[in-house]
């Protein structure tokens, strides 16, 4: 029997009532390492409700505890970072190498997170206009949410839930049903480097998961990493639910190759960037544009 992947909930692990699950395979080997719960939609209630909860609290930290929070978590990242891409390598089925260079570029964001008390700070101007100062001051919004996409299951959700916590805001995660397990073992690191509990909770699902997210009232701002449709989708349904919305998809890239360039540099970078990864890259390069006697190059490109 596969393990149950757990849900976070107010800094406990616990199994969901969820009655589905889905198999979290291996792809290189076609193993099946775990069950993922959809969670139950009062599940998610409870977990909004504990970072509703955990900000009246959290949001009163001073800045740089908040950042000495994140100075102990990095380590913990830092320490941990060859089991955290063991787990990524088999749920995601990267290479070892590719799998620890995921963690560490999410690592570098939380360093970032670190910094979080000169990114805070407001201005101040005099006199903009005759006896008038102005004064702009930042704050957190309260629970906001990251969804986020099985290709980088390490280092996306770092981008998302690190920066918005130093700030002051409590978090939902919702990982990809398909890598959930890189994220869990974060969320370990995550409560040993002391986080008050509900600051950060995590749960899982696919579509009906999704949509109560962006219609739960009480999630003031969601980050998503995805598809083309399904960031239009996230967009329109959080906008329309009046909350501030980040939404990133697709962004494969077109490289432009001019005949001055490099050939062996050019066509060894443009098959790394394109087939890297298995192209599941948000970066990767979809469409190669050779111009001039580059386009010589194609059998070249092709051979290797």
């Amino acid at each position: 029997m596969s393990q149950k992947v757990k849900i976070l909930i107010n800094g406990d692990f616990i199994e969901s009532k969820a009655t589905q699950h889905l198999p979290v395979e291996n792809p290189a080997t076609q193993e099946i390492l775990a069950e993922v719960p959809l969670t139950e939609l009062s599940e998610i209630d409870q977990a909004i409700e504990s970072a509703k909860e955990a900000f009246k609290i959290w949001k009163e930290v001073a800045t740089p505890e908040r950042a000495r929070f994140f100075l102990k978590y990095q380590q913990l990242l830092k320490e941990n970072q060859k089991e955290i891409a063991k787990i990524l390598s088999q749920e995601n089925g990267k290479t070892f190498p590719d799998a620890m260079g995921d963690v560490w570029r999410g690592i570098e964001v939380v360093e970032h997170a670190c910094n979080i008390p000169t990114l805070m700070m407001g201005e101040t101007v005099e006199n903009v206009a005759r006896g008038v100062d102005t004064y702009s001051y930042i704050q957190p919004l309260g629970v906001c949410a990251g969804i986020t996409p099985f290709n980088f299951p390490a280092m996306i959700p770092l981008w998302m839930f690190p920066i918005a916590i130093a700030c002051g805001n409590t978090f939902i995660l919702k990982p990809s049903e398909q890598t959930p397990m890189t994220s869990m073992k974060m969320a370990e690191l995550f409560l040993e480097a002391g986080f008050p509990k509900g600051v950060l909770n995590i749960v899982h699902g696919s579509k009906d998961q999704v949509n109560h997210i962006l219609n739960h009232l009480e999630i003031k701002a969601i980050s998503f990493v995805g598809s083309v449709p399904v960031a239009e989708h996230v967009y329109r349904t959080g906008t329309d639910n009046l909350k501030r919305v980040q939404a990133f998809g697709g962004a494969k890239n077109h490289m432009v190759v001019m005949p001055d360039a490099n050939k062996e540099q050019v066509i060894n970078n443009l098959v790394g960037a394109s087939c890297g990864a298995a192209g599941q890259r948000c970066m990767a390069i979809s469409v190669a544009v050779l111009v001039g006697e580059a386009q010589n190059w194609v059998d070249d490109i092709k051979k290797l």
